[in-house]
């Protein structure tokens, strides 16, 4: 049976079990252009969506700009792995309530390289969360077989970022006047 109102990324991920990654305290799970539309509206439908505990979230301009003008574009765009555009959220088992959230930002390039980024929510920082998370992601990475390292950036004055990506062993390769650079090798 063809569904029409499902998009052919939700029927993708229907048929396909690959629409999460569980670590010990958490779900991560990549969010369709439909469920990415409700994450906009911040109203708590993708909570109920999910099944999940409401939330207070907000989201930063610089998100929503990002969502709007390149996250929900490249999405819909059939001609790319959406798994490396789209947001992935941080759900936490114990809470039930979505904690962070992380991306990839585009497919690999012709060195095989990811870039990731990534956000916690105030309430649930410093618990080790997005520690977590990002090697959750990174354990998704290395089966991948085009993936070969990961570049991230993190603003200097950002310590926690800089101990999450040291803890996932992230070697700082280079640094500018306000960022530090750093890759982690995919063997």
């Amino acid at each position: 049976m063809f569904l029409t109102d499902v998009t052919s990324v939700d029927l993708y991920l229907s048929i396909n079990l690959i629409s999460m990654i569980e670590t010990e305290r958490l779900i991560i799970k990549p969010l369709t252009h439909e469920q990415l539309v409700k994450y906009i509206r911040a109203d708590n439908s993708l909570e109920t969506e999910l099944r999940l505990n409401d939330s207070s979230r907000t989201i930063s301009p610089e998100l929503k700009e990002a969502l709007e003008h390149t996250i929900l574009p490249n999405v819909a765009d059939t001609n790319k792995d959406y798994l490396y555009s789209t947001l992935w959220t941080i759900i936490s088992k114990e809470d039930n309530e979505m904690v962070g959230d992380l991306c990839y930002v585009g497919e690999p390039d012709d060195d095989g390289e990811i870039e990731i980024g990534y956000g916690i929510y105030e309430k649930f920082r410093k618990k080790g969360f997005m520690t977590e998370a990002v090697n959750g992601m990174i354990q998704w990475a290395e089966k991948q077989p085009n993936v070969k390292s990961i570049f991230a950036a993190t603003e200097k004055s950002n310590i926690a970022s800089s101990n999450i990506l040291k803890k996932n062993n992230f070697i700082k390769f280079e640094e500018t006047d306000t960022l530090y650079n750093w890759r982690l090798r995919i063997i």
